[in-house]
């Protein structure tokens, strides 16, 4: 993308350009690694052998839509939670997928303010699709794919059947 403001040239992606290409590409990566769109809500657990499941819970799917969270089986112990985890909205129709709040774990929290400017807003926003985006290079890397999925509960939490 080329701009030309006052007389120089700007060959950068605005940070909003920037924040809806990272949101394409966790999209696909998603869509690579575990085939997200084709699943129904459950909880799935992908293992590779490295003793780091990924657990990945479906919680909502609509017509143009899907809910999910990204976790690892296992939790922080300073915090109690699953660690690092991301809840992630993913809209079919637009091929993104948003990450709607990040926990990278070790304590560190990402807090944001509903009244804070937009620009810190949207620094935040590229702040979690650039962890989520890293995660899930990370993961393809590890051999994550949509063959190591597994479904393990329903998405109440009750163990599956099948």
């Amino acid at each position: 993308m080329q701009l030309e403001t006052r007389g120089i040239i700007h060959l950068l992606p605005s940070r909003f350009g920037l924040l809806m290409g990272l949101q394409a590409e966790s999209y696909h990566r998603l869509e690579r690694l575990f085939a997200v769109h084709a699943r129904a809500p459950g909880v799935y657990v992908s293992g590779v052998g490295d003793g780091l499941d990924v657990r990945v819970e479906v919680f909502e799917r609509h017509t143009y839509t899907l809910q999910m969270e990204l976790s690892y089986a296992f939790h922080d112990p300073d915090t109690g939670r699953r660690a690092p985890e991301a809840q992630v909205r993913m809209y079919l129709d637009a091929h993104l997928a948003e990450a709607l709040h990040c926990h990278p774990g070790r304590g560190r929290w990402d807090v944001l303010d509903l009244r804070a400017p937009p620009q810190h807003i949207l620094r935040h926003r590229l702040r979690m699709a650039s962890f989520l985006s890293r995660w899930l290079e990370y993961l393809a890397a590890q051999g994550h794919m949509p063959h190591t999925l597994h479904l393990v509960g329903t998405a109440a939490g009750t163990l599956a059947t099948a």
